[in-house]
């Protein structure tokens, strides 16, 4: 059993117990039923569990594209354009917002 995705789609205790009675071979868990979870959880103790943290995205790439985007978005607003990858999306329409963009644009080169 391999559970990358959310703890709460696999009830843990029912899963310890099929470890334990030899049903499920193994499992690998990087997410729980309860976040955290607790250290004292018998799941912990048992030989044919692998666990790891839930963090298998965070790469050096990863990291470095956070990086890049955010600075990116950083000078596309100093240049008063919108950036990429708004979350957002209504505050374009917003008076405020393009009052911002028109001060910020051509006072600053962005690639």
């Amino acid at each position: 059993m391999i559970n990358t995705a959310r703890g709460q789609i696999i009830e843990q205790a029912a899963l310890t117990e099929a470890l334990r009675a030899g049903r499920i071979a193994g499992a690998a868990l990087d997410v729980f039923e309860e976040e955290p979870a607790d250290p004292d959880d018998p799941i912990f103790s048992l030989p044919n569990v692998i666990c790891t943290p839930h963090a298998l995205a965070w790469t050096d790439e990863l990291a470095l594209g956070n990086g890049r985007s955010a600075c990116e978005s950083v000078l596309a607003v100093a240049a008063g354009r919108v950036p990429d990858n708004v979350v957002n999306g209504e505050v374009l329409g917003s008076p405020r917002w393009q009052d911002k963009l028109a001060r910020y644009a051509g006072r600053t080169e962005s690639p």
